[in-house]
C-alpha cells in the first residue's frame, strides 16, 4: 500500500466517521438505526486511533539522533 492510499484510506475513515456524527447529530433516527450508526461510529473512531498511534511510532523510529532513537514531538500546524 502506498502512503498516497494510507492517506486517502485515513482520510475516507474520517469523512465516514463525521458523516456518522451527522446522522447522529439530526435526531431523526429510530433506536435500532442509531446504536447501529453508533457501533460503526466507534468501530470507525476506533481504527484511526490505531492508524494514530501507528504513525506515531513510526515518527519515533525515524526520527534518530546518533543512530540512538530520539522521541520527538510532532509539530502541530499553527
Amino acid at each position: 500500500m502506498t502512503k498516497t492510499a494510507k492517506k486517502e484510506n485515513f482520510e475516507g475513515s474520517l469523512e465516514s466517521l463525521e458523516s456518522v456524527v451527522r446522522e447522529l447529530e439530526a435526531g431523526d433516527k429510530g433506536l435500532e438505526e442509531s446504536l447501529e450508526l453508533f457501533e460503526k461510529g466507534i468501530t470507525i473512531a476506533k481504527n484511526l486511533s490505531k492508524q494514530l498511534e501507528e504513525a506515531k511510532k513510526k515518527v519515533e523510529v525515524l526520527t534518530k539522533d546518533g543512530g540512538k532513537l530520539v522521541k520527538a514531538p510532532l509539530k502541530e500546524d499553527d
